[in-house]
This record gives C-alpha cells, structure tokens and sequence, in this order.
C-alpha cells in the first residue's frame, strides 16, 4: 500500500491536518499519513485479544490497518469498523479479503448513522478505538455513546489525543466522565477503563 500510486476521490467527513482534506489523494499518502505505526498496531492487537471477546467496534477505518491488527489478533469475535470515505472504504474491503480475515464487519458512512444501527442492534463492545475524527464536540460525543455500549470489562482507546488543542479538550472532558474509573495517557493515544472499585486515577506512561 506504501507504493500504491492509485489516487483516489476522497470524501473526508472528519477533520485531520492538511493532507487530508484534499479530494484527490494517492493510496500510498493515505496510507503513510493516517495507518497507524507499527507499535500501536501491536497495542491495539494485544488490547483486542485481551478485552475484545464481546466485540470491537472501531470508528475510521481508513485502509484497514488498525482494524487487521485487532481482528488478526482475536479471529472469535467482530470487528465492527466504520468509514465514511466509500473510495477508501472499497480498498479497505480488498485488503481485508486478501489477508482473508472473515470477521470484519465494514460498514461505510457516516459514524453518526452507522452507530446508530450498532445501537440499535444492542452490540456491546469489549474494546472501542475511537479515529477519524479530530475535533473535540464529535470525538466526545462518540465515547459518551461508547459508554452506553460498555460495561466494567470495556476498554475505550481514544486516538491523537495530543493531536491539537482541542483534541487536547475532548481528552480533558472524558477523562472526568463520572463512570470512568481510571485512564492511561501513552501520548499519541488514551486508554479508557470502567473497572468497579478501582481507585480514580489518571495515568500518564511512556510507551
């Protein structure tokens, strides 16, 4: 994907930096700017193994790198991933058959209607990871309707959370919702957990 020197229609219903906001891209920038490293990767393969047994559900899926991460890592459950970008979202589609991972479940549009349909069929989630959109109104909507679909063994992952001021704001506002018991800063990401009698605490290591 690093080579592939398709370009492509973006239709981009998040905010990220410059790059992204350009309609017409090439698969390979769209792979080297939004895929996640290859240490988080791992995180997020180790997390879904660990807490994922309900399900994943992953909002950006872009080319589908951090979503073949976690289905790789835990092949026993979904992983529901959501796209906005229909373009992406068919290359997203290849690289998952080509790796021949069946339990993704990909489901194209925007996050507000697709959540809509994982809410209304009750999934519950083991382990949420929270992308594509870097503004702080959306990414703190989206986890407050993630804590709706959690219970004490869910693990929220909150992407970029140093990504700009107001990313740095939406971080700061969940992290004192009332149901959290207690988070982990890594830097690039925040880690959620809702853990019953677990002393409040807010962690920052690094990873």
């Amino acid at each position: 994907m690093i080579r592939d020197k398709r370009i492509i229609e973006v239709t981009d219903l998040g905010t990220g930096s410059d790059m992204r906001k350009r309609n017409f891209r090439r698969v390979s920038e769209i792979a080297r700017y939004s895929s996640v490293p290859k240490k988080y990767g791992n995180l997020l393969a180790g997390l879904s193994s660990e807490f994922g047994k309900a399900s994943v559900i992953e909002f950006g899926t872009s080319l589908g790198i951090s979503t073949m991460y976690m289905a790789a890592a835990n092949p026993e459950t979904i992983v529901y991933t959501m796209e906005g970008c229909p373009a992406i979202s068919e290359i997203a589609k290849d690289n998952f058959a080509e790796a021949g991972l069946n339990n993704i479940k990909l489901l194209t549009g925007s996050f507000d209607k697709v959540l809509d349909k994982i809410e209304g069929e009750k999934i519950k989630a083991g382990l949420a990871f929270i992308d594509g959109n870097h503004r702080k109104e959306p990414t703190v909507e989206y986890f407050n309707r993630m804590v709706e679909l959690s219970d004490g063994n869910t693990v929220i992952v909150i992407d970029d959370i140093n990504y700009s001021p107001e990313m740095g704001e939406a971080w700061t506002e969940i992290r004192k919702n009332e149901k959290v018991s207690f988070t982990v800063d890594i830097f690039r990401m925040g880690l959620v957990f809702f853990r019953e009698g677990m002393t409040r605490f807010d962690y920052i290591i690094r990873y």
